[in-house]
């Protein structure tokens, strides 16, 4: 195989995949709620929530109006017409109309004093400006050329508020700008092709970075990239880097175990960005130790708190950085895997118990997997196999920064031990609830993921573990419940679908745990998947459907880490 040429830009359906640009916390796309599709493309912004702020409708179509996404333009098409936008800039869309015109009406349809938005034209520069409740921002309609007219100008109450750009059907050009109480007017200092053009190249050499391996075997690598590169925004609010959000559809947080797989996806290419993506929750640690369950533009959650795969990912991370980590890297990271390895060593461990404990399925990430079924609060042999990982990776850092490392072993080998000696029935592992004392059912693959631990692990341990997966393995890769179980459900999210993070845990477990045939048939079967069916939240297992959220980004990364992995390999 060799690599591929230089090839167009990735084009995709907008109803699955949002049209933005790296940095912007605003997209275009109909989906303008949780499962919901609106029949007309919206500007919706991720601040304060996720908020479809504006309806576009096209104006003086003869036929029907189709839409085209690529990675740099989104285009109403109609007849002959069009209308065409690009960002330019993470808060600026230039929009450039021929033969169509275009409707920004207010989505909401309506103004309470708390809701909805307002539109009037200001008094200094005769733009025309929606206020929005919603995302506490104001949104600016100019006229670069052609005709602008205002419709619910200073109305109050229910009324119909809609900016009108070319109705005449002759062409036209205008900005539309989040802004915030005020700004300067928007200074054009680039033509409209230009702007394609900087844009364009902006996702080529990004690209480049992250998937210079790709081949014509790994044909999915572009889209998978820009789906990375387009639900990033920039340090804003309570997100105090530049961060991959799980998506810029209703998914649009950064939750405490999903960022680890994106900064992986990160790391050869852009080693600054990976950093910035282990870290992000890091940065609201609590004073015990703890992460946040999840970040958003303007909302910290601590109701729940996720596993801890983060000495797992900085060994990962660290294997295919494209820099070295420089010491006060290591020396920040260092300091903060302290604390949330004690976190679940000082507060996760029932008195007298040497596993530590979820208190319910979403501390696992898996919320309603099999595995919590009998009880909610248990000791899992997954959580205990990556804190185990984990502290042996702190371990090793400590010595490297020549800091004090035997807590670490011992704590870390002592877990190894009770995962063997309480949980593994010498058939299966199996979680025990942290109180009552009762086994859970262990048809879940949650309890096959101390694969992790490789030759930690006994050798017959590691062979049955290795065969139990067989189990779960359909044409499409690693169901989480069996597809024969009788707790499997098609659309039962941990129970029967294909996620990315737990195959990218257990292939990288396989291939660990020297598996290395069985791992490569997983890797195979997944790549295969996102290329058929894209880059959805999860799989149906049995058909290969795309189900739930349909640009997930961390499904997006494991296809980019996996196709790496296998260029490499072959």
């Amino acid at each position: 195989m060799t690599p591929s040429s230089a090839s167009a830009l990735p084009t995709f359906d907008v109803r699955e995949i949002p049209f933005s640009v790296r940095g912007s916390w605003l997209n275009l796309s109909p989906v303008v709620a949780l499962h919901t599709h609106a029949d007309a493309v919206h500007l919706v912004s991720h601040r304060n929530g996720m908020h479809a702020v504006l309806r576009c409708e096209v104006v003086g179509a003869p036929d029907d109006v189709t839409w085209h996404a690529d990675a740099a333009t989104f285009t109403w098409r109609s007849g002959a017409g069009t209308v065409t936008a690009v960002f330019d800039g993470l808060r600026t869309l230039r929009l450039r109309g021929e033969g169509l015109g275009l409707r920004l009406a207010d989505a909401a349809g309506g103004l309470t004093p708390f809701t909805g938005t307002y539109l009037f034209t200001d008094a200094v520069d005769g733009s025309a400006v929606f206020t929005s409740y919603e995302t506490g921002r104001r949104y600016r309609a100019v006229a670069l050329s052609g005709r602008l007219d205002v419709e619910g100008d200073e109305a109050l109450g229910v009324a119909d508020r809609a900016v009108v750009l070319g109705a005449d059907g002759q062409p036209w050009e205008a900005t539309l700008e989040e802004i915030d109480a005020a700004a300067q007017p928007f200074a054009v200092t680039r033509s409209f092709d230009e702007v394609v053009a900087a844009v364009a190249a902006e996702l080529t050499a990004y690209v480049d970075r992250i998937a210079p391996w790709r081949t014509d075997a790994t044909p999915a690598a572009e889209l998978a990239a820009y789906v990375l590169w387009s639900a990033t925004v920039a340090a804003e609010g309570l997100a105090t880097r530049e961060s991959v959000l799980m998506s810029m559809h209703w998914m649009d947080k950064l939750w405490s175990w999903d960022h680890c797989f994106n900064a992986l996806a990160l790391a050869a290419g852009e080693p600054d960005a990976a950093l910035d993506q282990l870290l992000a929750p890091f940065d609201h640690q609590d004073a015990t130790g703890a992460l946040p369950d999840s970040i958003t533009h303007s909302e910290v959650l601590y109701n729940y708190v996720k596993p801890p795969i983060h000495g797992w990912a900085l060994r990962r991370l660290r294997a295919r950085a494209g820099r070295p980590l420089t010491r006060a890297e290591l020396t920040e990271i260092h300091d903060r895997l302290v604390r949330w390895s004690r976190f679940w060593l000082e507060r996760r461990r029932v008195p007298g118990h040497a596993l530590p404990y979820y208190q319910h399925g979403n501390d696992s990430g898996w919320d309603n997997s099999t595995t919590f079924d009998v009880d909610r609060v248990v000791e899992s042999p997954d959580l205990a196999g990556f804190l185990a990982v984990q502290l042996e990776v702190l371990a090793d850092l400590a010595d490297e920064l020549g800091l004090p490392s035997q807590e670490w072993r011992t704590q870390g080998d002592a877990l190894v031990t009770a995962l063997l000696d309480e949980l593994w029935t010498g058939k299966e592992l199996v979680a025990v609830g942290a109180r009552s004392g009762r086994a859970s059912t262990a048809t879940s693959l949650l309890n096959l993921l101390p694969l992790v631990l490789g030759e930690r692990l006994p050798a017959d341990v590691r062979e049955v573990l290795g065969a139990r997966l067989e189990q779960h393995l359909t044409d499409f890769g690693p169901a989480t419940e069996p597809v024969d179980s009788p707790h499997y459900e098609d659309d039962g999210y941990w129970r029967g679908p294909i996620w990315a993070p737990s195959t990218a845990l257990i292939e990288d477990g396989l291939r660990t745990s020297g598996l290395t045939d069985l791992a490569d048939t997983v890797s195979a079967r997944f790549r295969a998947l996102c290329e058929r069916s894209g880059f959805a939240e999860n799989f149906d297992a049995r058909t290969g459907a795309g189900l739930r959220d349909r640009a997930y980004t961390w499904t997006a990364a494991v296809y980019l880490l996996m196709a790496a992995d296998a260029v490499a390999r072959a």
